[in-house]
């Protein structure tokens, strides 16, 4: 399988040993770093648990809040005017944070506002921050009915605007700054190209199709990009009865195995047969989940603070120190007074 096989994101290891030599010092030796980024597919150990089903969210829930926040990014990336590669990052370096951070403790909406962000410096297509919090305030106004008015540029806005940067510096940190993305995009046209049904302009638009609403599932991270077009393609066929070659199988040529091609179909299906997210819900789940989160994190708190009042060296001393320490006490308090009293006598000496 694939998943088994790939290396993990921004794979860090040693391939060699160089010396390099520091002044005043003999030749130190350090191991040469290699950073692979040929491909985003992360290793089966991360998938799970995610943390989000660490902090008690379902994982219905997750896979909503996925495929809502894909959704707020694809509908903000129109309104932008962004191109297809840009929405098409933006979604997958959205699934791949959140499965480093959860949902319950980072806020979804504010972290698809710095994946598109990003992206659009990452495709060298830039959109201001506060163009992309006006875009996404907008859209929130469209699904509540609420009439449309821009952004007021008041504390609540430059709160936003610093959320959402930080939010942007927080996907690059968690990444490990491996934001390169492969994208299937042009490997549909090439394998259309290969089998000979290019000329099919619904073919071709059929699987492109699938293709972009598969940024709303997961696949992007589980799997290579030869895969996931295989995958489009597959599905098209058999929606269109187109047949394909089979002896020998198309997609063996291509290297890639048919017990991955149904995975990603099967992924695929399973988001047109969900319903629509509804944001408020979703909110509300959310909510009470960082709630319950909250109020764990104040029971530890209070356990610790009792330990601490519990511990030795916190506790009052034995009677018998307590008795020592007052004998002393009173020891002390009749040295001082002998010594007045001495004072006044040579005093009275004096005079």
């Amino acid at each position: 399988m694939t998943e088994s096989s790939a290396a993990p994101i921004g794979d860090v290891s040693s391939a060699g040993t160089g010396t390099i030599a520091a002044p005043g010092s003999e030749g130190e030796k350090f191991g040469e770093v290699v950073l692979t980024i040929s491909n985003s597919v992360m290793p089966l150990e991360k998938l799970s648990p995610t943390p989000s089903s660490l902090d008690g969210m379902t994982q219905a829930v997750e896979d909503d809040l996925r495929n809502l926040g894909c959704d707020l990014i694809q509908t903000a990336g129109k309104l932008l005017k962004l191109p297809q590669v840009a929405m098409a990052t933006a979604c997958v370096i959205f699934q791949r944070f959140f499965y480093s951070r959860s949902f319950v403790r980072m806020r979804m909406e504010v972290v698809a506002m710095g994946c598109v962000c990003l992206s659009c410096k990452i495709e060298e297509d830039p959109r201001r921050p506060r163009d992309v919090i006006n875009v996404f305030n907008h859209i929130k106004q469209v699904r509540l009915g609420k009439p449309i008015k821009p952004v007021v540029l008041d504390e609540v806005y430059v709160r936003l605007k610093r959320d959402v940067l930080n939010a942007e510096r927080r996907v690059l940190k968690d990444l490990g700054f491996c934001v390169h993305i492969k994208h299937p995009h042009k490997l549909i046209v090439m394998f259309l190209q290969l089998l000979s049904a290019d000329s099919n302009t619904k073919f071709v638009q059929m699987s492109w199709n699938f293709m972009n609403d598969s940024l709303r599932t997961d696949i992007f991270v589980r799997y290579q990009p030869e895969t996931i077009a295989c995958a489009c393609i597959y599905l098209s066929a058999r929606k269109l009865n187109i047949a394909l070659p089979k002896k020998p199988a198309w997609y063996e040529l291509l290297n890639v195995e048919e017990d991955d091609i149904r995975d990603c179909c099967y992924r695929i299906i399973c988001l047109y047969q969900r319903t629509k997210p509804v944001a408020e819900d979703l909110d509300k789940i959310v909510n009470t989940l960082k709630e319950a989160l909250d109020e764990k994190k104040r029971q530890e708190k209070k356990q610790k603070e009792t330990s601490t009042v519990d511990s030795p060296s916190s506790q009052v001393t034995s009677p018998g120190r307590k008795e020592k320490s007052e004998n002393g006490e009173k020891i002390k308090e009749a040295e001082r007074s002998r010594s007045r009293s001495n004072d006044r006598n040579k005093r009275k000496k004096k005079h």
